[in-house]
């Protein structure tokens, strides 16, 4: 698991357009809701071994706290802190600051030019090797029915009589953990919890990310 210096979870919203007031340039940014997140749980390197923050994400409605099971009741009720619908381990460099019960915002991000934000892209299903992988379809003349097939996959001649490990074929597309490095970030809005970054962010609307600083500085 990757280390960071600060983390936040939170929720990605769209994609839209800002203007650049010295240039006027149009960029094209993604608008993350992130945060406030509870701290639930502080972890150092003397107590386990590691260096990590337990954030909590949205509170659990009145109508669903019934869902939550004693031992999360009693997890948050020695942080001190609500039940949290989303409960995520930050990894930190070094033993954190921060107290049970505390609340992080976006506001950590104010003094930060890039960040790094990690989210799970959209579940494709199965899908075959022109979409998964950008196969080029076969010919459609001349009687080929080699439209949208793979080809063969097996080796050349006799040997090996396998199909090799790793083999672009077929199966399951999207749906897997991705991380977006060194994004810019171009404004950051503490009163709506809203921080908006230069680029493309894994997920779909509503997606849970995970925005920390960048490794590249």
């Amino acid at each position: 698991m990757r280390q960071c210096h600060t983390g936040l979870l939170g929720r990605k919203l769209g994609s839209t357009q800002v203007f650049d007031s010295a240039t006027g340039a149009c960029i094209h940014v993604t608008v993350i809701q992130a945060g406030p997140c509870r701290v639930t749980q502080v972890k150092t390197r003397e107590t386990d071994g590691y260096s990590a923050l337990q954030l909590g994400l949205e509170e659990v409605s009145k109508p669903k706290l019934k869902r939550v099971n004693r031992s999360r009741q009693g997890h948050f009720r020695r942080a001190t802190v609500p039940p949290m619908r989303v409960l995520k381990e930050v990894r930190l460099r070094q033993d954190p600051t921060a107290a049970p019960g505390e609340v992080l915002t976006v506001a950590m991000f104010q003094e930060r030019k890039r960040v790094d934000v990690v989210g799970t892209t959209k579940g494709r299903g199965f899908s075959g090797c022109i979409r998964r992988w950008g196969f080029k379809r076969g010919p459609m003349t001349h009687g080929s029915k080699n439209v949208r097939e793979p080809g063969a996959t097996g080796g050349k001649g006799e040997v090996p009589t396998k199909v090799g490990k790793g083999k672009r074929m077929a199966g399951h597309y999207g749906n897997a953990r991705r991380t977006v490095r060194n994004l810019e970030v171009v404004r950051v809005d503490p009163d709506r919890h809203l921080l908006l970054v230069r680029g493309a962010v894994p997920g779909p609307r509503r997606g849970l990310v995970l925005v920390s600083d960048s490794v590249r500085g």
